[in-house]
């Protein structure tokens, strides 16, 4: 077991784990619509989560899609779209409602304008325009987002060869992740660990440095799922590296048997 995650393999009745869906339990496809997880990662997730006090998955898909993808491990939070759809199922005013409009909106005229080899990939409060089949189509993305972002107010938040639009909500993993530990009693959760490979789990890496309170401090670890696209402020920002989602699937697997052992 690598050193910085000893602790939390030690301890996991107050440890946590906060995990990416893309890149780090699925390996990045060219058809993001056929991104699955690795073999036997439900039935690992439900493992830690029989060992570990939280384990969460916390990604860009939609909470349905997780579900199709993942099943429902038992006792493992799934959370999608940033936490978007929490955030605004608890909004007062319909607000869900009426950024499904405006996301439709932007999707079918993406979808009339986009050039050949442009994804457009409606996830329902949120889209996501790819031009991983099309590198030479990125300025039309990148001047369609901004667009967008002028006339409708979208947040515009960048990815792996792509650019997400969203509502202009202050919601990222971070805040998942802060929301999630908030629920769990002062001096619950002794170590946590957050694992990613792309822009949007920086704010997952930032947010478990921070969950301590006076009183209770927390040990954080953040993994980062490296290969040859991966940007690089990932990996600046971690205290360990893996290659790839492989990597990271089998980290857990090392963590869920140390975890046995205690």
């Amino acid at each position: 077991m690598p050193a910085p995650l000893q602790a939390l393999a030690a301890d996991p009745a107050h440890g946590a784990l906060f995990l990416d869906f893309d890149g780090t339990l699925s390996a990045i496809v060219d058809d993001p619509v056929g991104a699955r997880p690795l073999p036997g990662v439900p039935a690992l997730l439900a493992d830690l989560a029989a060992r570990f006090d939280l384990v969460a998955v916390i990604s860009g898909r939609p909470t349905a899609f997780l579900r199709q993808a993942l099943g429902t491990p038992p006792g493992v939070e799934l959370v999608g779209l940033y936490g978007l759809e929490r955030a605004l199922a608890a909004s007062p005013g319909g607000d869900a409602q009426q950024w499904s409009t405006v996301v439709d909106e932007v999707v079918a005229e993406a979808r009339a304008a986009a050039p050949e080899g442009v994804y457009v990939e409606p996830k329902g409060l949120t889209v996501t325009l790819h031009w991983r089949h099309a590198p030479d189509e990125r300025p039309w993305v990148t001047q369609f987002a901004e667009r967008q972002h002028d006339r409708r107010g979208l947040d515009v938040h960048g990815g792996r060869m792509e650019l997400e639009l969203r509502p202009p909500l202050q919601v990222d993993k971070g805040t998942v992740i802060r929301g999630l530990a908030a629920e769990r009693p002062p001096g619950r959760l002794r170590q946590v660990a957050a694992f990613g490979d792309d822009l949007g789990d920086l704010p997952a890496f930032e947010a478990v440095t921070t969950l301590g309170r006076p009183g209770h401090p927390v040990g954080a670890v953040r993994v980062a799922a490296v290969d040859h696209e991966s940007p690089a402020e990932v990996a600046a920002r971690a205290d360990l590296t893996v290659d790839g989602a492989t990597g990271a699937v089998e980290l857990l697997r090392r963590l869920a048997e140390a975890a046995s052992q205690t």
